[in-house]
């Protein structure tokens, strides 16, 4: 943990592992291929990947639809480097931008995105900061936007007794929040509309829930 904010593992001298141990304890492959069908990026659209880690999913964005403007937005810079490297690696045009979560729509712009998404990210935040930052991607989002959100959401039964490896990481006052399901509310009273919770998929680490909202369309005159 940091003064500022919880380095990917819960600590930055494990950022190097994050990527081998995401794909061993959450299934990986199978969540990310959910929310990028969830997300369907389209060629043309703006779409911002919140708390874009190592930029494996900004990259999986790219690549579904060449010609998306794909931006990443971390407040990690060693994170980013590694995100950096790992788009160019692949041939793919992703903008990255250091900064928080509660900082999208003051770096980006109010409204310039069609689609927010965030991974394994809210779990990680301050209740206070859960606010700030739904509130900004709000901002962000173009009238009639959408965010999709694919994060570890109300555990009951054994995933309760799982996601205790990610709290022993992340920290317990954080965590906990989602692990009492507070995120549909924390949505809607950003002031998102059709909030909704997909199926939720259990890992060894905990339940990972897939969320989709809206940002209300313009009133018509």
């Amino acid at each position: 943990m940091t003064e500022s904010f919880t380095p990917a593992l819960g600590h930055a001298w494990l950022s190097g592992f994050y990527d081998p141990a995401i794909a061993l304890l959450t299934r990986e492959r199978v969540w990310r291929a959910r929310l990028l069908d969830q997300v369907a990026p389209a060629t043309g659209e703006t779409i911002v990947d919140l708390g874009c880690g190592t930029g494996s999913f900004a990259v999986s964005l790219a690549q579904r639809a060449p010609g998306a403007r794909v931006i990443g937005l971390d407040p990690d810079g060693d994170i980013l480097g590694r995100a950096k490297a790992k788009a160019a690696a692949a041939g793919q045009p992703v903008r990255f931008v250091q900064g928080f979560a509660r900082d999208a729509a003051a770096l980006l712009g109010d409204g310039v995105a069609d689609k927010v998404v965030s991974s394994l990210v809210f779990h990680q935040l301050p209740m206070a900061e859960k606010r700030l930052g739904l509130a900004a991607n709000l901002r962000a989002l173009k009238p009639g936007g959408a965010l999709h959100i694919a994060d570890y959401g109300h555990q009951t039964g054994v995933m309760r007794t799982l996601f205790r490896i990610v709290q022993s990481l992340d920290g317990y006052e954080n965590t906990q929040p989602n692990a009492d399901g507070v995120l549909p509310d924390l949505i809607s009273e950003a002031g998102f509309i059709n909030v909704a919770e997909n199926t939720a998929l259990a890992t060894m680490t905990g339940s990972i829930a897939f969320f989709r909202a809206e940002r209300a369309p313009p009133v018509a005159a």
